[in-house]
């Protein structure tokens, strides 16, 4: 990341940003998890503060709620020993009709040095990298990227798988509103994996089979046929709050069909008693995944949140530390 990730409005001076998974190379995806792992010692100390950003301010500015994205960027930020003020949508001015543009620009105008931004709205970090001067990091906008917690996963499956060129990693469930898959498709072709994503029909995004003929990555209906060839598999939160219709008959169904259940947990340690499970969270136990496969030894969700904290303490250390990237 010492290079211009994104740039912003001709006229302004150069920042790096992070607005997409797309915006790194393979080599800044894998400096970032490198400097993750060493920043994960952190977490094993009895003072947990480095001083690399002190003097730093990093604003998280979340109009959706949020537990683990928004706490783990606080957590990095004061670990690395920056100012950290969180904002929510429901607590500012946008409450009171206060435009987007508006609350970043007088949240920007007092100084700060970055904004995390978490958004309903796709392009929303976006949209702010252009109004202000501040270093933007989305963290999360509508239903287009999350690219922290690709970086996150990516992280938490190298941990235990080592290198993930060749890895087949399925990421399983509601494809259509999620944020999180499409940041993990790059990040993960990036990094060499072979990619799988399975879905009911009515969930497999528009357009979809077209960017898997380009990118590369495959497609499937039939979560019983890949997961016997998987390295790691993905379980995707249903969002039945983004469903206004009908995508599948019954939440019962949905399991039967699309479940990481009991039974396809046996399926997948016999074929592989490698394979490792992960959920971005928050997760529905018992639709989109069951507690037996929640809490077994092949989960990885436990270590995907902690990892949460030193990956963003890496991206938060290359866009924030040293001296500014030129385009």
């Amino acid at each position: 990341m010492t290079a211009t990730l994104h740039a912003p409005a001709t006229g302004r001076p150069t920042r790096r940003h992070l607005l997409s998974a797309n915006d790194l190379s393979t080599e800044q995806i894998r400096e970032i998890l490198d400097t993750a792992a060493e920043m994960h010692t952190v977490q094993r100390r009895e003072v947990k503060k480095l001083p690399t950003l002190r003097g730093r301010t990093v604003v998280n500015l979340f109009f959706e709620d949020s537990t683990r994205t928004r706490s783990s960027f606080e957590i990095a930020g004061k670990w690395l020993s920056a100012d950290v003020i969180n904002i929510s949508g429901k607590g500012s001015s946008t409450s009171k009709g206060e435009s987007l543009r508006d609350t970043a620009l007088t949240v920007a105008a007092m100084g700060v040095d970055a904004l995390v931004i978490r958004h309903s709205a796709s392009g929303a970090a976006q949209q702010v990298s252009q109004w202000v001067d501040a270093h933007i990091v989305n963290a999360g906008d509508g239903t287009h990227e999350h690219p922290t917690q690709a970086l996150l996963d990516a992280y938490t499956m190298q941990q235990r798988l080592g290198d993930l060129a060749g890895r087949h990693v399925a990421i399983v469930g509601d494809l259509t509103h999620s944020r999180v898959v499409r940041s993990n498709l790059i990040c993960l072709r990036k990094l060499g994996a072979r990619v799988t994503l399975v879905a009911p029909p009515t969930l497999m995004p528009s357009g979809i089979a077209s960017w898997a003929a380009v990118d590369g990555f495959e497609l499937s209906h039939d979560l019983d046929a890949v997961l016997p060839t998987v390295d790691a598999v993905m379980m995707l939160r249903v969002q039945r709050e983004r469903m206004s219709g009908g995508f599948f008959p019954t939440p019962r169904e949905y399991t039967v069909g699309y479940g990481l259940t009991r039974q396809r947990l046996d399926a997948l340690v016999a074929a592989n008693p490698d394979a490792v499970i992960c959920h971005p969270g928050p997760m529905n136990r018992g639709l989109e995944i069951g507690a037996d496969a929640a809490d077994a030894a092949q989960s990885l969700i436990l270590d995907q949140v902690s990892a949460g904290v030193a990956v963003r303490m890496s991206v938060l250390y290359h866009l924030l530390s040293g001296e500014e990237g030129t385009s």
